[in-house]
Formats: structure tokens, C-alpha cells, sequence
């Protein structure tokens, strides 16, 4: 077999854990394709849009934490890949890339599907690798599997993220008729064990005193996948220390009284003495990226004197301008080590005065639930057919435990305003924040878990992300609910392009395309929602399970929706 080396790299996938791939079809990448589809240990998912592939495969890695292959044909199709592969890597998913290719010496020679794939993601993966087009030299087949297990190892390496693997494959790349694929089980497997990164002793105790001697510390959580045993550190933290903790809704932050999660709520208005009251000496940051633009402007404008962020990377993350120190531990080691260690005794005699920890936490708490408050109840009084006050019934309305993926670019942030109401693990693609791929990112999640996995999205992000639903592995427990506000909302909702007379034409996009036959092409169930019609009824109908994946498609006046977002953001909320 000319192409075993090929066949060995689903081998090493398989026995490396990589046991998952998603296939765009193509002649180029074909060995590939069928050294995966005939391995035993491997589970294919065909998808034809590379786009969509990509962000299946992100969906599938970010809800598993594992380890994801991507493989494609040559050409424009490894381009296609790209926007999955941007967001993997600033999300920091694992995905392994795999682009077949002509042997470079065919590159510019006007012969097909043939474009420049050396380093095509450029800065936006962790590494990027070219494999040999011979295989005559055993050298080469030592360079393959060495390839592979650095490359395997390395998305799985805090902090993990895409890794690119260039394959040119000469002619002929399809098997004889009958010819039997068959798989080396020797191949060279090297093992990376892990480490967990700590501190020195006198690192400890210098971080320690800093700690006792600040007065108003402030923990903030930006994005993160679901961590039970983080939170629960951080809620006993927060009680025993009096440090308040909040959280972006995509940080997955408990649904607890203990924590601040309606910050994007209060910290919008102009109560100077509020803000002045709320800014810390110390601010402690974990977690990507946060929604809440009021809270960095927040921050900006009333700066801490030291501001610490653990994560164990080696960017220089200083999104609030106010960064003194990294610390590139763990978070739950973090907060487990100084929990057990600081003085408590100095922390009750530092805390004696009114101005003390336990009167910084409850002020963030007070602030918290007047910022609750408010919102509920403007939404409470808000009787007219909008998506903001939709979106909160649905996400009180959400069953138990559900997975909820929440598209860019309205929804994620009426989400946040919002907050949950029970339990559910909540993802988004923030590390681009661009529109492309929320219902394929939602739809690969769904494929790796039985719970029921909802996606609220726009009308936009939907219709650009149509290919979603053009394949056969849509899982059953996906539920898609789509507002329909016939264009970009957003750009009606926020300064500056509501404003302009090009508004709809050139921002809005309006359109009057709707999502029934789309649905109905995909076998998904199809339900809509208008004004005027009982939203309990169909709801119930939409979240119960019968062996099919629902779409939900709710119809609504962007200047309506424009209206009442102008009347919230004109409400006191403290």
C-alpha cells in the first residue's frame, strides 16, 4: 500500500484519543477520508460545507474538552476552514486540522485546487506542520508519526488550541477495487504527561501580604466552560473572605445569591457615588473574555491599584488597562491555596471598620439586587411583543440542565442583562464574537451529549449559518430558537448606525426570508411564534422531546425592539 503512512495517522488518532472527525468531502483529501471512515475507532461525521465542518468540529471539542479532527480537500476549501479555526484558537479549543494538498512543487502551475498551504492560519494556530509527499525513505514515515504525536499532544497543551497538518498526496490516492486498508499498530506513540504550574514559597507570601493588606477586593470571571469545583472554591471565598465575585453569564456563574451577576445592569448608570463605592484596591481576574462592556469601562474609569489575573498562558491579557500582575497558575489551585493559607485573624482585624471587606462584598450584593430588580420589573411592565422581554421568558422557561448556546449578536447580550433563572451550561462564541457558525458551533455540542441543547439566535447569524442544518447528523435534542426581525437589529439598537439614514439599506440588511422551508428541508419540526399567540402552549410543544430536532421561529418589529431597548437603557437602575 503506497499511502499506509496515511493510514497510520487515524492509527495514532485513535490510540492518542482523537477519536472524533469531521469530514468535508473531496478527491485530494481522499486517502485521509478513508483511512478515518474504515477505522474501527474512530466516529465520522461528513459534513459538505467546510465552514459549517469547522465549526462543528468547535462545537463538538469545546462541550467534550477533547481533542477534534478536521479534514478537507485542497484549495479554497482549507480556506473555508478558517473562521472555525480563529475562534478555536482565541477560545483556546482543541482542534487538529488536517489539509490535503498537491506536493508543493505543483503550486502555481495552473493545475487544480491548488493554493499556498504552508502556514495558511497563520498566527491563529498553536503550530503548523507539513508533512512529506514521498514515503520511500523510512525517515519519512519516523517524520510523520513524530509530526503526530507533537501536534496531537500540543492541542491538548494548556493553553490548548488548533493545530494545522499540511498532507500532499501524489496520485493515485484511492485504493484499488477490494484493496483492504489495514493499520500498523506499532506506530510510534510518545506521551506527554502533565504538569500543573505553582508558585514559589516566597511568591506565596508576597502575594498573600498584598492580599491581607487590600481592603476592597474584587474577583471577576470572564468566560469559561462549566466548573462546579471552581465555583464552589470561590463561593466559600467570597462568604468566609468578604470578597465579592461576579461573573458574565458566559462564565458560567452559578445561579446563586452569593455571586454578582447583574453588573452589566448597574454599572451602566451615572451614580458617580455608586461606582466610587464599588472600585476596588484589588481586582483578581479569571477567565477569557467578557461581555459587559459597562463593566471594562467600569474599570477603565475607576482602576484599581493592583489587578492580578491567573491563567496559565503567556499572552499579556489587559483587556481593563489596569494589568500589575499575571500569575500563571491554575484558578482552582489558586483559590484552594490561598483560601488555606491566609491569616484569617488579620483579615477579621483588618475588616473592623465600616469601610471593611464584609461592607465592599454587601455593597456589590445590594447593588446586585436592585440591578435584578430593575430589570425584572421594567420587563414585568414591558407588555408589548419585544424580544428583549421574550428572551427572558424563554430563559425562565428553560428545562433543567439544558445546554445553552447563545448566538452573537443581540442575544448573548440580552442573555447577560437577563441572567438565568435555573441551572444550565451556557456557551457562546466569544472569542471572535463574529456571527458565523453559532448554530453549527450549538449543533456539534448536540452531538456529544443527551441533554437537550438549545441555541438562541438572530435572523442574521441564522441565514449566514444556514448550512448548519445541510447534512444527515442533526441530533435530535437540538433546539433552535430563531428571532426574526427581518435584519441586523443590533445596528438599531446601539450609538452610532441608528442614527444614520443608511440604517436598514446598509447596517439592518433587511430581508423578508423566514425559516419554514429551511426546516422543513432539514426534517427539523418547525414552530412559530407571533404576536398575539400563546407562547406556553407552543413552547411546551417546542421543548418536548419526539424524536426530532425543533425549530422555533419568533417574529418580531425591530422598531418595536428598538423602542423598548431605548426605554430600558433610559431606566434608573439603582
Amino acid at each position: 500500500m503506497l499511502l499506509q503512512p496515511i493510514n497510520n495517522i487515524a492509527e495514532m488518532c485513535a490510540r492518542k484519543g482523537v477519536k472524533n472527525v469531521v469530514i468535508s468531502p473531496g478527491s485530494r483529501s481522499a486517502a485521509l477520508t478513508l483511512a478515518f471512515a474504515r477505522h474501527r475507532g474512530i466516529k465520522t461525521k461528513v459534513i459538505p460545507d467546510e465552514r459549517v465542518a469547522g465549526f462543528v468540529g468547535l462545537g463538538m471539542a469545546q462541550y467534550s474538552h477533547q481533542t477534534v479532527a478536521l479534514v478537507c480537500t485542497s484549495g479554497s476549501a482549507a480556506y473555508n476552514l478558517a473562521p472555525a479555526v480563529v475562534e478555536a484558537y482565541f477560545q483556546e479549543i482543541p482542534l487538529l486540522v488536517f489539509t490535503a494538498d498537491r506536493p508543493k512543487e505543483w503550486i502555481h502551475q495552473q493545475d487544480g485546487q491548488t493554493i499556498y498551504q504552508n502556514e495558511l492560519y497563520g498566527k491563529h494556530v498553536k503550530k503548523s506542520f507539513d508533512l512529506p509527499s514521498d514515503y520511500t525513505h523510512p525517515d519519512a514515515n519516523w517524520y510523520i508519526e513524530r509530526v503526530l504525536n507533537e501536534a496531537i499532544n500540543l492541542s491538548q497543551t494548556v493553553p490548548k488550541g488548533p493545530v494545522h497538518i499540511n498532507v500532499p498526496i501524489r496520485e493515485p490516492f484511492y485504493p484499488v477495487a477490494d484493496e483492504k486498508i489495514t493499520y500498523d499498530r506499532h506506530v510510534k506513540l510518545v506521551e506527554r504527561l502533565a504538569t500543573e504550574p505553582t508558585l514559589s514559597t516566597d511568591t506565596w507570601h508576597q502575594l498573600q501580604n498584598e492580599f491581607e493588606n487590600a481592603n476592597r477586593v474584587l474577583i471577576a470571571v470572564g468566560q469559561l466552560p462549566p466548573a462546579s469545583a471552581l465555583w464552589s472554591v470561590l463561593k466559600e471565598f467570597s462568604e468566609e473572605m468578604g470578597v465579592p465575585v461576579l461573573g458574565d453569564i458566559i462564565s458560567n456563574i452559578p445561579v446563586n445569591e452569593a455571586f454578582v451577576r447583574q453588573h452589566d445592569v448597574f454599572l451602566r448608570g451615572k451614580n458617580e457615588e455608586l461606582l466610587t463605592t464599588l472600585q476596588p484596591d484589588l481586582l483578581i481576574t479569571v477567565g477569557d473574555s467578557f461581555i459587559s462592556k459597562n463593566f471594562k469601562l467600569f474599570l477603565r474609569n475607576h482602576s484599581p491599584a493592583q489587578h492580578w489575573h491567573v491563567k496559565t498562558t503567556e499572552q499579556l491579557i489587559d483587556t481593563f488597562q489596569t494589568l500589575t500582575t499575571q500569575i500563571p497558575v491554575e484558578p482552582l489551585y489558586f483559590f484552594q491555596k490561598l483560601l488555606e493559607d491566609l491569616d484569617y485573624q488579620q483579615f477579621v482585624q483588618n475588616d473592623s471598620d465600616d469601610d471593611g471587606r464584609g461592607a465592599f462584598r454587601e455593597a456589590w450584593l445590594q447593588a446586585d439586587r436592585q440591578g435584578k430588580r430593575s430589570v425584572h420589573q421594567f420587563l414585568r411592565q414591558e407588555t408589548r411583543w419585544n424580544e428583549f422581554a421574550l428572551v427572558s421568558t424563554i430563559l425562565e422557561n428553560l428545562p433543567e440542565n439544558s445546554v445553552l448556546h447563545l448566538a452573537n449578536s443581540m442575544p448573548v447580550r440580552y442573555a447577560n442583562l437577563i441572567g438565568l433563572s435555573r441551572p444550565a451550561e451556557v456557551f457562546a462564541n466569544r472569542g471572535t464574537s463574529g456571527i458565523d457558525g453559532c448554530t453549527s458551533t450549538a449543533l456539534g455540542a448536540a452531538l456529544m451529549t443527551d441533554k437537550p441543547v438549545f441555541i438562541i439566535t438572530g435572523d442574521v447569524a441564522f441565514f449566514y449559518d444556514r448550512n448548519a442544518l445541510w447534512h444527515p447528523h442533526i441530533p435530535q435534542n437540538l433546539r433552535v430558537v430563531l428571532f426574526n426581525n427581518a435584519g441586523g437589529n443590533i445596528f438599531r439598537l446601539i450609538d452610532g448606525p441608528s442614527a444614520q439614514p443608511e440604517l436598514e439599506q446598509y447596517f439592518e440588511t433587511r430581508h423578508s426570508t423566514t425559516a419554514h422551508h429551511t426546516a422543513e428541508d432539514a426534517g427539523l419540526g418547525y414552530y412559530s411564534l407571533k404576536e398575539g399567540e400563546d407562547f406556553s402552549t407552543v413552547w411546551h410543544e417546542f421543548i418536548a422531546p419526539n424524536g426530532q430536532a425543533k425549530l422555533l421561529e419568533v417574529f418580531t418589529d425591530p422598531v418595536l425592539n428598538g423602542e423598548v431597548f431605548e426605554a430600558y437603557r433610559r431606566m434608573r437602575t439603582t
